[in-house]
């Protein structure tokens, strides 16, 4: 990924730690979800996209993250792992999402608003701050 794609998903350039890896490596399929997309174009399959959601402080809502590597994105994948990772959370009783995005990430915040119902939006330093269902 760009330094920028790192920077919008992570809201610094760097790379994740081992702590951070494992995390974002291991889910429990309730409380710790991940969806991936990859694209098999050789002997290993690459890794083009992550949707994800984790725990909250209230226990029927999930924080969630999404990344889209960058020669894969404004096809649409993105809003297929928004829909895929909503849909999985509901299942798993999850009735409310949120997520911080920075402010001036207009693609996400785009996505967000053409595929969820969104119920609080604040914004403060640069990073605005959503809580959002899913649409029906």
């Amino acid at each position: 990924m760009s330094p920028r794609t790192v920077y919008q998903r992570f809201f610094s350039v760097r790379r994740l730690s081992p702590e951070e890896a494992h995390t974002f490596a291991n889910v429990d399929y309730r409380r710790r979800m991940a969806i991936v997309a990859e694209v098999a174009d050789g002997p290993e399959p690459e890794l083009i996209g992550v949707a994800r959601y984790g725990p909250s402080s209230e226990e029927s809502a999930a924080d969630i993250g999404l990344v889209v590597e960058d020669g894969s994105q404004g096809l649409g994948l993105g809003s297929l792992l928004l829909e895929e990772i909503l849909e999985a959370g509901e299942q798993r009783g999850i009735v409310q999402f949120s997520a911080d995005v920075l402010t001036d990430n207009r693609r996400a915040l785009g996505l967000l608003a053409r595929h969820t119902v969104i119920t609080r939006r604040t914004t403060s330093d640069g990073v605005t701050s959503l809580v959002f269902r899913r649409r029906p």
